[in-house]
């Protein structure tokens, strides 16, 4: 009885992380986009993420193009640049709040390290799938930056956002725009 339990939050635990690794790319083509080479790319775009607000509202881009992006966060709080469509960033929000409630996450930082929360009594079904490594997105601490190459695919609804628990639904979004 106790390996059907584990194996059934095992089970949920997958598909519930699956659908942002499928669309995400992993390397791979997907409807948005994949990860892209810094030489391929024409242009750089630099993003300031302060509490719970980007730099810009929106980005103008090109299906195909590949963009490099540098992002700097200068706010108080954790951030995140993450690429994706509205329903990626809805079940990336539920995950993103099932790291912070396991610790994982904290307002400020991150703590990914697997062994302490082995040490906080959560199992290895409970850490399925509650990694912060996909490629559309990176997560940024306070005063500090990382980069984001990325190749996209064809025109469809594509968002910025911070899935950080709160940051998405207080504003934390914007929009990328396809052009000719």
């Amino acid at each position: 009885m106790k390996t059907t339990v584990s194996m059934i939050a095992l089970v949920a635990a997958f598909a519930i992380s699956t659908p942002v690794l499928a669309d995400a790319g992993h390397g791979k083509p997907s409807a948005i986009g994949m990860p892209g080479k810094k030489v391929d790319a024409k242009r750089v775009i630099d993003i300031v993420m302060e509490d719970n607000t980007y730099n810009l509202e929106s980005i103008e881009v090109k299906a195909g193009e590949t963009i490099h992006f540098r992002v700097k966060n200068a706010g108080e709080l954790l951030h995140e640049f993450n690429i994706g469509t509205p329903a990626m960033h809805a079940t990336h929000q539920q995950e993103m709040m099932k790291m912070m409630e396991m610790g994982m996450l904290t307002p400020t930082s991150m703590n990914m390290n697997m062994s302490s929360h082995a040490a906080m009594g959560h199992s290895a079904a409970d850490m399925a799938g509650m990694k912060h490594d996909d490629p559309n997105s990176v997560l940024v601490e306070p005063g500090k930056s990382a980069e984001l190459v990325w190749k996209f695919a064809k025109a469809g609804t594509l968002e910025f956002a911070c899935n950080v628990p709160g940051h998405y639904h207080t504003g934390m979004v914007g929009q990328f725009k396809f052009s000719r």
